[in-house]
């Protein structure tokens, strides 16, 4: 959607923003026709600020039920509009949203900057509870698998992701036609600390529902179901019927987004370092 353009004879200001939100309760990031997207509570809040109604671009967009604590989006608006600092406009968006939407950083961004073409990379992070019994206060932000992981035979089995590879075994289908399948993967790691087992999965992009393709996949080898070496077969195949499950939604969070220095990317992303929790306790 093109960024609307300001009259003629008004300067526009750029801002980028770093969002998080619980996906609970919404149909994914991007505005919709059925269900609310999380765009459009933030638009309906600069909407209230700003006669020109700003609209958002965001760097990715997110499934029904998926969290965030770094999505980055920007937009503009008219210099006669905004008076406020950075600081001042985050607070004064945060005051019209819902609680489970947050804006935990606004700043200043350069005229050409472009959240979604100027991001290097992302890092996603999926949580599982590996308990007989389910933590109650992570019900709506981890996968509950009772049965025994198998961490060491899931981490063996990462090793066939890294790198440069065709992911289409892994990706569900979008319903439009995609230029490419292939993607690179710069981390796939997995922590263990008790019950809770957290994937990070970084890399270039994603396919549709590929993390979650992936993160199912990899719990169906720490059940036995396949052997560690099965994955690298399965990206060969590029067939999605040959890899494992698609993990639920709820368990996947959005944690960050790289840019390049040229794109005013911090040294630390703002968001997961701000709201990171104990990892016992929330996700």
């Amino acid at each position: 959607m093109n960024q609307p353009r300001p009259p003629a004879g008004l300067t526009a200001l750029r801002f980028k923003l770093t969002i998080a939100f619980d996906g609970s309760g919404y149909a994914g990031w991007q505005v919709q026709k059925i269900g609310t997207g999380v765009q459009a509570k933030l638009e309906e809040a600069l909407a209230r600020l700003f006669p020109s109604r700003p609209r958002l671009q965001s760097s990715s967009r997110t499934d029904t039920g998926v969290h965030a604590v770094g999505m980055v989006a920007h937009f503009d608006v008219h210099r006669a509009e905004c008076k406020m600092t950075p600081r001042k406009l985050a607070l004064a968006i945060n005051a019209w949203l819902p609680d489970d939407i947050r804006v935990c950083s606004a700043q200043r961004a350069r005229p050409d900057f472009h959240a979604r073409f100027d991001a290097t990379g992302k890092q996603y992070r999926y949580f599982v509870w590996n308990h007989t019994a389910m933590n109650p206060l992570l019900r709506h932000r981890a996968w509950h698998v009772p049965r025994k992981l198998d961490v060491a035979a899931m981490r063996l089995a990462t090793s066939s992701f890294l790198g440069t590879h065709d992911f289409q075994s892994f990706a569900a289908n979008p319903g439009y036609a995609r230029q490419s399948t292939v993607r690179t993967l710069r981390r796939c790691a997995i922590q263990s600390n008790g019950p809770l087992i957290t994937f990070i999965i970084e890399g270039d992009g994603f396919l549709y529902k590929m993390c979650r393709g992936l993160v199912g996949t990899l719990v169906q080898v720490g059940l036995g179901r396949f052997s560690p070496n099965e994955t690298g077969t399965m990206l060969r195949t590029k067939d999605r019927r040959m890899a494992g499950m698609t993990a639920p939604a709820h368990g996947l969070v959005l944690w960050k987004v790289f840019y390049a220095e040229k794109s005013g990317r911090s040294a630390k992303p703002a968001g997961p370092a701000a709201l990171a929790p104990n990892p016992q306790l929330t996700a």
